[in-house]
């Protein structure tokens, strides 16, 4: 069964982090926040939490 992202509206605890991000990235994902009533940071918490979460962790080999 497939996994299927979705939108959180709460947080409580922040630090600050500078990031350069890919224009397009920063397009899509201000899109998705802007349709989800979300700032443009939370949608990234949000996406590296998933990442975070669904990460394969086996390890490949250096051919």
């Amino acid at each position: 069964m497939e996994k299927k992202f979705k939108i959180k509206q709460d947080y409580t605890d922040y630090e600050y982090k500078s990031l350069r991000l890919p224009k397009i990235l920063i397009d899509k994902t201000q899109i998705l926040a802007n349709k989800n009533g979300l700032s443009f940071n939370k949608v990234v918490i949000q996406c590296i939490e998933y990442a975070l979460e669904n990460l394969d962790e086996t390890k490949k080999s250096n051919k």
